[in-house]
């Protein structure tokens, strides 16, 4: 370890490193989180998109620096002035939390100018004995936010996961009530999308899911999500059922964060907005296609059996990938195997 990283007698700067992609970044929150309430001297810089600053503004000693990859800070010689950029803001000691081609690039500048660098150990090799066809090793890997913390430890700053403490939630502001209504019933998020079609829930399999949850008439379906596809569907079982709002494109992402942490539940699949309602302790249900809570991306906090899974003995290569973008012959429908009550079940258990 860098002796200058484990000598605590100045207030270090650490700048942390995580550009994307949105789950990723939001995973980010709670162990950032609980290393501010730790060590409060310390200043932290998150370097990401800003789209992303939002997920931080609640937490005390946390700047956000933008990383204009696809404006200024674009290729090597865009990355080469990033890193001056950062420099010039007397940065300590660095963690990145992404291990990408462009955070290597940067972390060799750092080195240039003497800045002692960390990076995540994303477990490859785990996480490819946990995915492969033969000889699987099917047991938890590391999660992703314990890989996060162990960046920190490795800088001299050593925190324990189960020290989070929840954020109160966010206010609700009256804009965001136009478009949900007032709060007179249980309120479930449903995000209904993921970045592949190996881990979404088949859309007519969905549309059963929601019709029976908002005929309960005591649930109000609020949906998320983003694009302009998945806009039009979300819109279409907005005016098919009562108690079910879309509000893709009606509200700023502040202001979803806002509702995300007042909702009572939120129903997801392996993606992004299960990390953002697990920031806020809000329980989640996740459903999950080709990939698995065991390769380390299970929401923060949130128990397994909240976790659906398909049916893992009529598809025992599951996981067959970490992503979700890895799809044997055969294995196009896993999620058939989970039926809609299965779904509704236990979301009404929950609420």
């Amino acid at each position: 370890m860098d002796s200058a990283a484990s000598n605590h007698s100045k207030d270090q700067h650490i700048l942390v490193i995580r550009l994307s992609a949105m789950g990723d970044v939001a995973m980010t929150v709670p162990v950032i989180s609980v290393l501010v309430n730790k060590y409060p001297d310390v200043v932290i810089t998150v370097l990401t998109r800003s789209f992303f600053f939002p997920l931080f503004s609640h937490l005390p000693n946390v700047r956000l620096y933008e990383a204009d990859i696809e404006g200024v800070h674009s290729g090597v010689l865009g990355l080469g002035t990033l890193a001056k950029e950062l420099r010039d803001e007397e940065i300590d000691v660095v963690a990145d939390l992404h291990d990408v081609l462009r955070s290597n690039i940067l972390k060799s500048v750092f080195y240039l100018y003497g800045i002692p660098c960390e990076q995540i150990d994303k477990g490859r090799s785990e996480k490819k004995a946990l995915t492969r066809e033969n000889n699987k090793v099917f047991k938890p890997v590391k999660s992703t936010h314990q890989r996060y913390a162990d960046v920190f430890e490795k800088l001299g700053y050593p925190i324990d996961l189960e020290d989070y403490i929840v954020p109160p939630r966010r206010p609700l502001l009256p804009h965001i009530h136009e478009v949900t209504g007032k709060q007179s019933q249980k309120w479930l998020g449903v995000a209904p999308f993921a970045q592949h079609k190996s881990k979404t829930y088949p859309e007519d399999l969905m549309e059963k899911v929601i019709q029976q949850l908002t005929e309960k008439g005591n649930i109000k379906v609020l949906l998320f999500g983003g694009g302009k596809k998945e806009k039009e569907q979300l819109e279409q079982w907005e005016s098919k059922f009562d108690n079910c709002v879309s509000i893709v494109g009606k509200l700023r992402f502040t202001e979803e964060l806002s509702l995300i942490s007042n909702l009572d539940a939120m129903l997801s699949m392996d993606s992004g907005n299960a990390h953002m309602a697990a920031t806020y302790g809000i329980p989640v249900i996740s459903v999950w296609g080709v990939t698995h809570p065991y390769t380390g991306f299970k929401a923060f906090n949130q128990p397994l059996e909240n976790c659906i899974l398909p049916d893992l003995e009529k598809y025992p290569r599951i996981p067959t990938s970490v992503y979700g973008n890895k799809v044997p012959e055969g294995y196009e429908d896993v999620m058939r195997s989970i039926p809609p009550e299965k779904i509704v079940d236990k979301v009404l258990e929950i609420l």
